[in-house]
């Protein structure tokens, strides 16, 4: 709206020669606020960059302990397999042992020699 209003004012005549049709002040102006802003627009540039990083790394380090996590949740889950199946194979073995020494008894029993 200024740049408007400015160049207006300057083509229309409204002030005589204050800065006539090249607008050499005009540019000066603008130039000068290009200047201040530059450098404050690549400081936020540098701000941002900053905090992506920040959010890079935490992201990475999260990703990093989800897959320790899922790592040692592998491992445990084939020794607790390894556990059951070794259980298991216990159970198995003194069910056996608990029948063969039951069916013992009842051979000894059945042959007159049970509990008095």
């Amino acid at each position: 709206m200024i740049l408007f209003v400015w160049i207006t004012v300057n083509l229309v005549g409204a002030i005589r020669d204050w800065d006539p049709y090249p607008f050499i002040l005009l540019n000066l102006a603008l130039s000068f606020q290009a200047a201040y802003a530059a450098p404050v627009i690549l400081m936020s540039q540098n701000r941002r960059q900053d905090m992506d990083r920040e959010v890079a790394d935490k992201d990475y380090r999260i990703n990093a302990k989800a897959e320790l996590e899922t790592e040692l949740l592998k491992k445990m889950d084939q020794l607790l397999e390894r556990e059951i199946i070794k259980l298991t194979e216990a159970v198995r073995m003194m069910t056996e042992l608990l029948e063969e020494s039951a069916s013992g008894a009842r051979d000894s029993d059945a042959q007159g020699g049970g509990p008095s």
